[in-house]
């Protein structure tokens, strides 16, 4: 019996190797074990694994002593050894693997923690009712105060900066310079809030020949730069979790990213070829437009008849500011009159000579004056509008500030209780299928068609709108809450680029006809910028470089909080004002400074991307910055300066209870 025992053994032991088993083999009631070496070297200290057994009757010979045995009896009185299965047993790891580190950018799982709606009587069933219903009256109610607070916002900064935008466009010789033209376009609309603003200017000065359509297409590229600051702003209001912070930052930054990237690369392209002045020239001249009506205000419908009794500008004071009128200047952007009749008479009127007269027939002399007879044009004052500082008599400066930390406290308000109610609604089920909704691509092989709906629906969106800016600011607390990811977000903003030009080529066709053609190629200018960019930044994968670059900047401000405000300073304001002011100095001074600095940066980049893909070809003092002192590679020292600061300014903290003057020895909190 022992011999066919081990035959038997000796047959199966090729099949118990291939399948993964040692050579321990329970067969006809007895365990054998052999005292041989493992056929793999770690399986001799491997660790058991608790609660996993094998069962079997075991024979006298089999009683030994051996690790991981547990010997009881079965329901018949026979002796049986439960046996610790070791791994080879099993398709558990050999070996220990690291705990997987969760992923910062994953969804966070929105947990209904409220009572199970099966679990609620039928009075809890209606009350529940009643609180969604109240929750979805509650969230439209802030969304819209959320989007009057940005028009309000918008109105706000053209008062404060509106007449210094004007006077950036006054200086035609700066405007030469695409550089110049560029960093103008930025400037101007962060100063006043709407690149549908500095884009009717633009149109206008065109329209007048005080600017040609070639000098006016950086000032397009600057302005959809500076438009995406709205929504960065709007992300700051969520740096009290840096979670959401993270989310929220990075997905306000795609927009400034993308938009970066584009200019980088195209501003270069057109100042080399005209690309787009070529193209837009040959549709316009193809098609031979014709004037149509206004385009169509949906959204403004809702908006304006609330933020129309809080303030009125007059729009054309900027434009008449920047052709250079001297009686614009002097005069005030709020509108005070909003009905008014103009009556055109003939009177008789006094000239410095004869050769001013109308004509030969009317004009005569009067002793040593010269009259004439000219149609005089009289304005006349009907009806005041209806807003609240029609009668206030307060500067265009003070009005401005008012309403920009009224609005700015509205807006910082609405977006905390939107946040809250998305929070509060998004949750358990639902939540679930919102996501799905938004972030599930197509089934294959349809998945690449997804990104590319994303970018209608956000063109859409902004159509609705009519807005960039209200788009991507309402989206913001959404990625920041984990509802749309990043990945999804980045389409849906391509789409908002290019629908916030399809509202400027309807408004564009709404022109007279002596400013259509020129509108309407602006307007085009703008609408191939942004589909070039699409081009560039988004059909392949790889290229997607804005949203990576949208998540290393969300993941520093998460960290630094105050990185945020100073990226936000630093890129639309700072470096705009340092090329403005290098190019009034002329073309040499601005090559002779801006070369070496976008040489540096290239290097930088180039040696950050070998460092982290390819280090082993750098010498070894290039593999790290680490030879550099640490506050130019590192924010650490820089937030502990600002720490120190704070403190510093705060005063020394005290411990409760200590008395005033004993020296605390709590340490300061870090920014």
């Amino acid at each position: 019996g022992t011999l066919t025992s081990a035959a038997l053994v000796w047959r199966h032991l090729p099949i118990c190797l291939v399948m993964g088993l040692s050579s321990d083999t329970v067969h006809f009631g007895s365990v054998f074990r052999p005292q041989t070496m493992a056929p793999w070297p770690e399986l001799e200290n491997a660790q058991p694994n608790p609660g996993k057994y094998v069962e079997g009757t075991t024979s006298p010979q089999s009683t030994s002593p051996g690790k991981g045995k547990e010997t009881n009896k079965n329901d018949t009185g026979a002796p049986v050894t439960k046996i610790e299965l070791l791994p080879s047993y099993s398709t558990v790891a050999l070996i220990d693997e690291p705990a997987e580190v969760a992923d910062p950018w994953d969804l966070p799982e929105l947990r209904d923690t409220g009572i199970k709606w099966s679990e609620r009587d039928t009075k809890g069933k209606i009350l529940c009712v009643f609180q969604g219903i109240g929750k979805f009256i509650l969230l439209l109610g802030f969304l819209y105060f959320f989007v009057c607070s940005l028009d309000v916002l918008s109105s706000a900064f053209q008062l404060v900066g509106g007449k210094v935008a004007g006077q950036f466009f006054s200086n035609n010789s700066i405007m030469s310079n695409p550089v110049a033209g560029l960093v103008i376009g930025v400037l101007v609309t962060v100063l006043v809030q709407s690149s549908s603003t500095s884009s009717s200017i633009v149109v206008s000065m065109v329209a007048s020949s005080l600017l040609t359509v070639r000098a006016a297409i950086p000032i397009i590229m600057g302005a959809n730069i500076g438009t995406s600051i709205t929504n960065t702003i709007v992300a700051l209001m969520q740096a009290g979790d840096r979670n959401e912070f993270r989310r929220a930052f990075a997905g306000a930054t795609v927009h400034d990213f993308f938009n970066w990237l584009s200019v980088l690369v195209l501003l270069p392209l057109e100042a080399a070829t005209h690309y787009l002045e070529i193209l837009t020239d040959l549709v316009v001249e193809t098609f031979q437009f014709k004037n149509g009506e206004d385009a169509p205000a949906l959204l403004k419908v809702i908006t304006d008849p609330f933020t129309k009794l809080i303030i009125q500008l007059d729009k054309k004071v900027l434009n008449d500011i920047a052709m250079n009128a001297e009686a614009a200047k002097n005069k005030s952007l709020i509108n005070i009159w909003c009905k008014t009749f103009t009556n055109v008479t003939q009177m008789n009127v006094t000239v410095p000579s004869p050769e001013n007269c109308t004509s030969s027939s009317l004009c005569w002399l009067d002793g040593l004056n010269v009259w004439t007879t000219k149609n005089v044009t009289f304005r006349e004052n009907i009806a005041k509008c209806q807003h609240i500082f029609v009668d206030s008599n307060l500067p265009d400066l003070a009005v401005g500030v008012i309403l920009l930390l009224v609005s700015l406290l509205v807006l910082c308000g609405c977006l905390i209780m939107i946040v809250k109610l998305l929070g509060s609604v998004l949750r358990g089920q639902v939540a679930v299928v919102i996501k799905k909704t938004l972030n599930t691509d197509f089934p294959f092989p349809f998945a690449w068609v997804t990104g590319y709906l994303a970018i209608l629906v956000g063109a859409g969106m902004t159509f609705i709108v009519q807005s960039s800016s209200v788009f991507t600011s309402a989206m913001t607390p959404l990625i920041g809450i984990g509802v749309i990811t990043i990945e999804r977000a980045y389409p849906l903003t391509l789409g908002s680029n290019i629908g916030t030009t399809t509202t400027a080529i309807l408004a564009a066709l709404a022109s007279p006809g002596n400013t259509l053609r020129s509108s309407l190629q602006i307007a085009l200018c703008h609408f191939f910028f942004n589909i070039s960019g699409i081009v560039l930044w988004y059909p392949i994968p790889f290229t997607r470089l804005p949203i990576r670059l949208a998540k290393g900047l969300g993941t520093v401000s998460a960290e630094y909080r105050w990185f945020a405000v100073f990226y936000l300073f630093f890129f639309f304001f700072l470096t705009p004002l340092a090329v403005f002011g290098l190019s009034l100095a002329g073309w040499p001074v601005l090559v002779g400074v801006g070369v070496p600095i976008v040489f540096l940066i290239l290097v930088v980049v180039v040696l950050n991307v070998l460092q982290s893909r390819c280090s082993r070809i750098l010498p070894g003092k290039l593999q790290t910055w680490n030879f550099l002192p640490l506050w130019m590679h590192s924010l650490k020292p820089w937030d502990d300066l600002l720490s120190l600061l704070q403190e510093a300014q705060d005063g020394p903290p005290q411990a409760q209870g200590e008395a005033p003057g004993t020296k605390s020895t709590s340490s300061s909190t870090a920014l």
